[in-house]
């Protein structure tokens, strides 16, 4: 029965991977919690498991939402390659700094996260485009700031990155694609990460490789590596806007459930 619920929660994230630029983190990792928690694991590692998993698991949704994305030619390749050089320092701090949160306080800070972004998508806020983009030190900069962010909060980064790129004059496609090429190496830093701080934890349950539980991996890469290309698609064909709206809905009441 968790098996079926990590293939239908793979296909919906690889839909928002490849529609929203983001790697369907803030819908997987609350879900993760609530099986996880289900499944009776320990309460001090399940959240830093379901975290880790989720990154692992944007590895996947994030290769084929690229394809979808450079074959529209729509990836500034130079950002992607300046940020990253961010991205990967910044992962890493932000695992550290996970691991260094109790389990139920993550759950918290995750459930503030996730209302903020809910907020943010239902009313539409976008930062004006201001100036241009910035050289290289500041995209390494700001690929450090997103990396670190993204590895406590188990997501791609796309909730991060499309407004900051949306914010220095780079179109909302191109914003969307870039999101998408710089998931991925956000999501290997961070899932590296994870699996090393969490290997030697005696907490953990069977078929773990650190803070990466292998059974949700295998159901979640199944079908988001397929809906991430249905969902890139869709992007450059319909207006997200009611889909972003209904998706804010349920990410508000997630987050809201992670407060209460």
């Amino acid at each position: 029965m968790e098996f079926l619920l990590y293939l239908v929660l793979g296909g919906f994230a690889g839909v928002l991977a490849g529609l929203f630029g983001v790697g369907g983190g803030l819908i997987i990792v609350p879900v993760l919690v609530f099986s996880f928690t289900l499944q009776g694991f320990d309460s001090e590692v399940l959240t830093h498991l379901a975290v880790g998993t989720s990154l692992a698991t944007i590895i996947f949704t994030s290769i084929n939402s690229i394809r979808e994305h450079h074959r529209k030619g729509a990836v500034r390749w130079p950002l992607v390659l300046w940020m990253t050089l961010g991205i990967l320092i910044g992962a890493g701090i932000g695992a550290l700094t996970a691991e260094a949160i109790a389990g139920p306080h993550l759950q918290k800070i995750i459930g503030v996260f996730a209302v903020v972004i809910a907020i943010q998508m239902a009313l539409g806020l976008q930062p004006k485009a201001t100036g241009t983009v910035p050289g290289k030190v500041g995209l390494t900069l700001a690929g450090t700031v997103i990396g670190w962010a993204s590895a406590i909060f188990g997501i791609g980064g796309g909730s991060l990155t499309v407004p900051f790129l949306s914010w220095r004059s780079v179109p909302m496609q191109q914003a969307v694609a870039t999101s998408s090429a710089c998931g991925l190496p956000i999501a290997l830093a961070g899932a590296a990460s994870f699996m090393i701080i969490g290997w030697h934890n005696p907490d953990l349950p069977a078929h773990s490789l650190g803070f990466v539980y292998l059974p949700a991996l295998l159901g979640i890469a199944l079908t988001s590596m397929f809906f991430a290309r249905f969902g890139a698609r869709l992007a450059h064909k319909l207006s997200p806007r009611l889909l972003k709206r209904l998706f804010a809905a349920l990410l508000f009441c997630v987050g809201l459930s992670f407060l209460i």
